[in-house]
């Protein structure tokens, strides 16, 4: 398949692309917000024209030259990529813990902590809160992510499934689907006596291997091939799903997850990710 070099922007009227200049490529394909090249296979963007493409905010990827309707499946996080929030750390604001709470996920997306053991030591915090604070965060806190509601338009008109994979709680992921109308989700499961939290969790831990498991299990019961599975994230415990799908987009991300993605979203919405394909 051959390989485009993209770029994306909100108006390349006010971008200076000079840089550009001494790569030889060829005219450039304009569509609405992002700029087309073709490119050879083995073409790498150097550093030093990627860095002045961050400076302008410019997000730059090399991908396969495919059109949207032909992935079959996306596969995204939810906290910090389809929604703004960490909702662990909100539902810790419900008990005055939100610092305290917002530190170890920190430390966990930028993977220098166990993320099983990392959110079995914030749940644990949230024993004894009253469940009715989910809602609240839900109703009062929780929003998507700029471009969420385009992305998944656009995955619905072109037959893309979408699956929902999150180390936060399915309280969350199942409203979100009933909401919007997307195929999958699995999270972890919030277990609550007599209508307070008890500082557990019940079932099957969604981590990071089970993340990368659950985006291999459904592209097997889709019988789609591995480029046409593409995964988006934002913390270290994505790393593993970006580096098993076909294509692995870093979103607004830490270090480490844009280090092992193909494309990384830093300054639109996701509305960027629908603008990496044709």
């Amino acid at each position: 398949m051959t390989r485009s070099l993209i770029l994306q922007h909100r108006d390349f009227s006010r971008c200076d692309l000079s840089a550009l200049g001494r790569l030889k490529l060829p005219e450039a394909v304009a569509l609405p917000d992002s700029l087309r090249f073709a490119v050879a296979e083995d073409f790498v963007l150097p550093e030093d024209v990627a860095a002045e493409l961050r400076r302008q905010e410019i997000d730059a990827a090399v991908l396969p030259d495919m059109a949207f309707g032909e992935l079959g499946l996306i596969v995204s996080d939810m906290d910090s990529t389809l929604i703004t929030i960490e909702c662990v750390d909100e539902i810790a604001a419900g008990v005055g813990l939100k610092v305290q709470v917002a530190e170890i996920t920190e430390q966990a997306m930028r993977g220098e902590l166990d993320f099983e053991q990392s959110l079995r030591r914030r749940v644990a915090l949230l024993a004894g809160l009253d469940e009715t604070v989910l809602q609240d965060v839900y109703d009062r806190v929780l929003q998507l992510s700029p471009g969420a509601e385009l992305l998944l338009a656009e995955c619905r008109k072109h037959g893309v499934a979408f699956m929902l994979v999150s180390g936060g709680f399915t309280f969350f992921t199942e409203r979100l689907q009933a909401r919007l109308g997307f195929e999958y989700q699995h999270a972890n499961v919030l277990e609550t006596e007599n209508g307070r939290l008890t500082g557990r969790l019940n079932g099957r831990i969604i981590d990071a291997q089970a993340k990368a498991d659950l985006l291999r299990e459904y592209r097997g019961r889709l019988n789609l091939r591995d480029g046409q599975v593409l995964a988006v994230g934002d913390g270290a415990n994505d790393i593993p799903m970006l580096e098993a799908a076909g294509i692995g987009v870093a979103y607004r991300a830490k270090p480490k997850a844009q280090a092992h993605a193909d494309a990384c979203i830093n300054f639109g919405g996701l509305e960027r990710l629908r603008g990496w394909f044709k």
